[in-house]
């Protein structure tokens, strides 16, 4: 691996881990969530800590391929400037339906969120298309979990 890589991988690493962390001490799986009808195809608990754990691994990849493909640092900060509010949205989600315990909120939310995962792909498309490859898992579980989160909303609102 040459020395260009090794640096951005651990920063990435460790800003995704900070952001699985947060929005993990913010997913709270108690009662409340217990009690919502939850649709038949619905995956189970353990499925979305395998699934954010491989996103989160995929996503930091591509965010460092496209750092390193990306040749101006003006573009770079436009590159971090989407991750951190792609972060922030993704913790915002987590503290809107399990903390504040209000699906119909996040899924307002989640809207922005997966217009800043899509934004994430074209940016990174442009220099690299690797990089743009690695973020489709996320889009693709976004787009999921956009969906599960409207199911959740019409078996179980309003809420408020």
């Amino acid at each position: 691996m040459s020395r260009a890589w090794i640096f951005p991988i651990v920063i990435a690493g460790m800003l995704a881990v900070i952001v699985a962390v947060l929005g993990a001490t913010i997913t709270d799986i108690g009662p409340w969530y217990r009690s919502l009808i939850q649709p038949r195809w619905a995956p189970p608990d353990i499925a979305y800590g395998v699934a954010w754990t491989a996103i989160y691994a995929f996503t930091a990849l591509g965010g460092v391929t496209g750092w390193l493909a990306t040749p101006s640092w003006r573009e770079r900060e436009w590159l971090l400037g989407l991750f951190a509010l792609n972060g922030f949205l993704n913790i915002l989600w987590s503290l809107l339906f399990f903390r504040l315990h209000r699906p119909d909120w996040a899924l307002v939310e989640v809207v922005g969120l997966w217009l800043s995962v899509a934004a994430l792909v074209v940016v990174i498309w442009r220099r690299s298309m690797t990089g743009a490859v690695l973020l489709l898992p996320y889009l693709m579980w976004v787009t999921f979990a956009g969906y599960l989160n409207m199911t959740i909303v019409r078996l179980n609102g309003p809420f408020g």
